[in-house]
């Protein structure tokens, strides 16, 4: 099998960071370089399906969690702080699940291990219209999107996806066939059956309803020695609307 593709630098004790739902590790390209700086050694991993790792027809929570285990076994990695964001944030779950002893700490950022509703389906269908489209340009690629996302940052996010396959064609770095088609395994519940006993930490948007306060004592649940800390100003994009926040919480519980 494979390994993911990882962005890797800093000194230090090993955190790893797993993005979420069609982003890649770009997308903490910014925060991880302040982590480096204070202290660690950084692991931005693209998960199967995502970004620069490899693509493949079989997607569940189980796999990405091995994904991540694989990576660590070949690296050498006794254990490691691991963040996780949304779908990252659930893998990272599954991860502490099937192999509690390699996680040292977790932290998973605005999603509960309940299941969650596909949720997806308008940016999945402009992507799939994208990804059957010829382009020629990312205005053009932008103009398509801009017919059923509104949102001008969330096709910013998307649009990080494309790239020059060839000096006259686009490819996606995500598998939009196969991400199209998973949308129940991306909701999917953590297994009742898994516990993590070491220190766990939720975060969530303020603004955002992935995480309510009903949710803490099933989360407990499971997590029994899980703090929960509510981002200001942020929706489920916690870490990008309010960076300052979220990186001065998270240091605080990745260095006690």
């Amino acid at each position: 099998m494979p390994l993911l593709h990882a962005n890797s630098f800093g000194s230090g004790e090993d955190l790893v960071i797993l993005h979420g739902f069609l982003g890649t590790s770009d997308n903490w390209k910014s925060l991880g370089k302040a982590y480096a700086d204070a202290g660690f050694r950084l692991h931005l991993l693209d998960q199967r399906n995502h970004g620069r790792s490899f693509h493949s027809s079989q997607f569940s929570y189980t796999l990405m969690a091995e994904d991540v285990l694989d990576y660590l076994l070949e690296h050498g990695i006794e254990k490691a702080k691991v963040l996780g964001h949304s779908m990252g944030g659930k893998t990272a779950m599954y991860l502490a699940g099937i192999a509690p002893e390699k996680v040292q700490k977790l932290l998973v950022a605005d999603i509960g291990p309940k299941a969650y509703p596909p949720h997806h389906k308008t940016i999945l269908d402009a992507l799939s219209i994208l990804y059957n489209s010829p382009l020629n340009s990312r205005s053009q690629a932008e103009e398509i999107l801009s017919v059923h996302i509104k949102s001008a940052g969330i096709r910013q996010f998307l649009l990080k996806n494309l790239y020059r396959k060839t000096p006259e064609t686009f490819g996606f770095r995500a598998n939009i066939p196969v991400l199209s088609g998973a949308m129940d395994a991306i909701g999917e519940a953590l297994p009742s059956e898994f516990i993590f006993e070491k220190p766990s930490m939720f975060l969530s948007g303020a603004q955002s309803d992935y995480i309510l306060p009903e949710d803490h004592l099933s989360i407990l649940r499971q997590f029994p020695q899980a703090q929960f800390k509510s981002i200001s100003n942020a929706g489920h994009w916690l870490h990008a609307e309010n960076p300052k926040d979220f990186f001065a919480d998270t240091l605080a519980f990745l260095r006690v």
